[in-house]
């Protein structure tokens, strides 16, 4: 296994505990998952084990518990033995399928969790899958304040002390919910998905200058906060610079680059006397037009070239003045 697989891990411990799982043996030790796959052992179970891999979570559904039944008690006996002496990190049996001993006394001689489960397979496994993909996909940290506004995950960048957890006190006022201040924990959920939460120390807190740290779910209540959002957008705060040209119709496109996504990005220069919250409520709401194809810069541009192609046409048909 490779460093980067390695790097993340979640306890089977919090696997039973998600999905409630019945443990039908009590395993030694703590049991650690770094793989995001589960695997249906069902050419393993006929002996083929070539590029059987330990690390991934074994499922028995209907199928295989129904071919292991229909097995003579030696068959049953030595075919379990062959999977269990592998070592899987854990197997898990659902439906609630009825198990004989010798599930349990092979995983108990080889120390392998065995578990179950009421669920179907195929829910099951897709919840299971979706799980271990959050749990232990790729991450980088980045300094910043997140928010959901509108139903948009808006990540505000910016150097320190522009403004930017003032800014999400003023958002969560306005009825938004606050993810993550100052230090913003991003997992890259799969090839086009980017989700945002905070460090559990740091999770629900604001540091204000000049007052300090403050509780945001205990001030504004729950409704006020969010464990964690999709990032759709980056709006980086800066101060303003007088001869610098900011773009002032939008038709620019601007992206950060995060994990090899990129994610739509605003420049907004900070001055005195501008209203950031409300900005950012303008923001996502833009953003979010834009995602259903209206897109305002454009369909400006577009009048203006009309305009601009009509008056051409007008002079045109006027002809030369004659006295």
């Amino acid at each position: 296994m490779s460093k980067s697989q390695q790097k993340y891990h979640v306890s089977l411990q919090s696997v039973i505990k998600t999905f409630d799982l019945e443990k039908l043996y009590e395993y030694e030790g703590e049991v650690k998952i770094y793989s995001m796959e589960v695997n249906r052992p069902g050419l393993s179970l006929i002996g083929y084990f070539e590029l059987f891999d330990p690390m991934r979570i074994e499922i028995l559904g209907k199928v295989e518990c129904s071919w292991l039944n229909a097995l003579s008690k030696e068959e049953q006996e030595q075919t379990l033995y062959n999977l269990m002496s592998r070592k899987p990190v854990a197997v898990i049996v659902t439906r609630n399928l009825e198990v004989t001993d010798a599930y349990v006394n092979t995983a108990k001689q080889f120390n392998v969790p065995l578990l179950r489960t009421p669920t179907q397979t195929s829910e099951f496994m897709a919840s299971l899958i979706s799980y271990l993909n959050n749990c232990l996909a790729p991450r980088v940290t980045r300094h910043g304040v997140f928010v959901e506004i509108y139903g948009e995950g808006v990540l505000i960048t910016g150097d320190s002390g522009v403004g930017k957890s003032e800014t999400a006190i003023e958002l969560v006022k306005r009825g938004h919910r606050l993810i993550a201040d100052d230090v913003v924990e991003i997992r890259k959920i799969s090839s086009g998905i980017l989700v945002g939460s905070a460090p559990e120390l740091l999770r629900h807190y604001v540091e204000l200058r000049g007052i300090g740290i403050v509780d945001i779910h205990r001030i504004f209540g729950m409704g006020a906060v969010k464990l964690s959002e999709k990032i759709d957008l980056v709006v980086n705060l800066e101060p303003w610079e007088v001869y610098k040209n900011y773009d002032r119709l939008g038709l620019e496109n601007e992206y950060m680059d995060i994990m090899g996504i990129k994610v739509p990005q605003y420049t907004i220069p900070v001055h005195h006397g501008r209203n950031l919250a409300v900005i950012m409520e303008i923001a996502a709401m833009n953003h979010r037009q834009k995602k259903m194809g209206f897109n305002t810069a454009e369909e400006f541009s577009a009048r203006l070239m009309e305009r601009s192609n009509s008056s051409s046409d007008e002079d045109e048909d006027i002809g030369p003045i004659e006295y």
